[in-house]
């Protein structure tokens, strides 16, 4: 199904997991899609909730998956949330609360593991979500303590079936706390902002690929972007219940396809 803004579209933002692989398994011809979007000159910006990840080191997965994308392509809420770090809180303390190794992408703040963080950011969920950890958090934000999260997923897929994200637990923390964190990723408006500066189009020429209908399609919808919604990674049929995108594909790898019939 599609709507009229359909017709003018230039350039794409996509996201990652889900529509380009789960968990480093590639989907089925999502790289071929990828190089035939990039044969055809359409040019693309890679917009991910991915904070496991460093931008440089989500590159050398995705090219080494045989996906044609430079780390200049790529926007992470993770790299996002360091650059909004270093603006805001730059000699301030920080405990990150976040799954992976992500000390390069934070390099030049002080990051420490205890009760003198003035700073609680939250990233990807995963085994560093333990009681001892929450629990810190949790009182660092009751002293008074900035709080940022990188974004605010429910659930993500796995190889082994899908999983808690952070939202699960930020919620928690803000309803234990009374606090409202600070969001820096999708489905923040800034960061959709944030891909469309780097593809340097108007958003109404742009199309937002995504498997999730609230933190892809919804708030892509909201800046005038087309919405494409994929049927892969989290997506699920009770997923429409909830809002109506302007176009709807099994996967990534029909897209060129749709693309040139339009044009």
């Amino acid at each position: 199904m599609a709507k009229g803004r359909t017709q003018a579209i230039q350039g794409l933002l996509i996201d990652v997991d889900g529509v380009l692989h789960v968990d480093g398994d590639p989907l089925p011809g999502a790289a071929e899609a990828l190089q035939r979007l990039s044969a055809l000159g359409i040019p693309y910006v890679l917009l991910t909730n991915t904070t496991i990840r460093t931008r440089r080191q989500l590159g050398e997965l995705l090219r080494a998956l045989n996906f044609p994308v430079s780390d200049d392509q790529i926007v992470t809420a993770g790299n996002a949330t360091a650059a909004y770090l270093r603006t805001y809180y730059p000699d301030q303390r920080c405990f990150l609360l976040v799954e992976g190794d992500v000390r390069e992408e934070f390099s030049g703040l002080t990051v420490v593991e205890d009760e003198s963080a003035t700073v609680v950011v939250l990233g990807g969920a995963g085994s560093v979500y333990t009681y001892d950890r929450l629990n810190l958090a949790f009182r660092l934000l009751l002293r008074g303590a900035h709080f940022v999260a990188m974004h605010r997923n429910l659930v993500w897929e796995r190889r082994d079936g899908p999983a808690l994200d952070t939202d699960a637990f930020l919620m928690g923390l803000e309803a234990a706390t009374g606090r409202q964190a600070l969001l820096v990723g999708k489905p923040s408006p800034n960061f959709f902002r944030a891909g469309i500066a780097r593809l340097g189009l108007p958003a109404e020429r742009i199309a937002m690929v995504g498997d999730s209908l609230t933190a892809d399609i919804t708030p892509a919808q909201a800046l005038g972007m087309t919405g494409i919604l994929v049927r892969t990674g989290r997506f699920r049929p009770s997923d429409l219940e909830h809002g109506q995108p302007d176009v709807i594909l099994p996967s990534l790898a029909e897209l060129p396809a749709w693309l040139t019939g339009m044009h």
